[in-house]
């Protein structure tokens, strides 16, 4: 049973790339049944001015959040 996960973040460096891999195949197999093999990770990158939170506003650069 394969498991995909995909995530949004904002940039980060490599390294804390894969320590939150490792860490998260690490928990799955530990409380789950999952295989650490049948766990995949899809991590898409943004920034603060790809997001709104409606009403067409861009909150993270207005201030509001």
């Amino acid at each position: 049973m394969q498991s995909t996960f995909s995530l949004t973040s904002s940039p980060r460096a490599e390294a804390d790339k894969e320590r939150f891999y490792a860490r998260l195949v690490q928990e799955l197999s530990t409380h789950t049944d999952v295989a650490p093999s049948d766990i995949m990770i899809n991590l898409v990158t943004n920034t603060k001015a790809d997001w709104s939170f409606g009403n067409g506003e861009a909150q993270f650069l207005n201030g509001k959040l």
